[in-house]
């Protein structure tokens, strides 16, 4: 994942650099385990950069009581090679709708 990386996520601002996403995550976690499945349905890279587009399946379960929630859709990845040859997330566009 990028430092700079951008992640949109439906009905929400962008969210802005690794450290937003892992204090948004370090959040979740506190009352939540995350389960997902993904299956990859494509994949094209060009030069240095490369897109991913994957139908990704996100339950939230209760660390305790209460309701989990399932989120299911498409994914949009942007990645870019970095110059020692590793590649990293500099894009993510999120589409899991919010349970209904």
């Amino acid at each position: 994942m990028d430092k700079d990386v951008v992640f949109l996520v439906a009905g929400k601002p962008p969210m802005r650099g690794r450290a937003s996403f892992e204090k948004g995550l370090r959040e979740v976690l506190r009352e939540h385990r995350i389960e997902s499945t993904h299956k990859v349905q494509e994949i094209m890279v060009s030069g240095e950069l490369a897109y991913c587009l994957t139908q990704l399946e996100v339950s939230m379960v209760p660390i305790s009581d209460g309701a989990g929630s399932v989120r299911s859709g498409h994914t949009l990845s942007i990645l870019r090679k970095l110059p020692s040859g590793s590649w990293v997330m500099t894009r993510d566009a999120n589409l899991l709708p919010s349970p209904a």
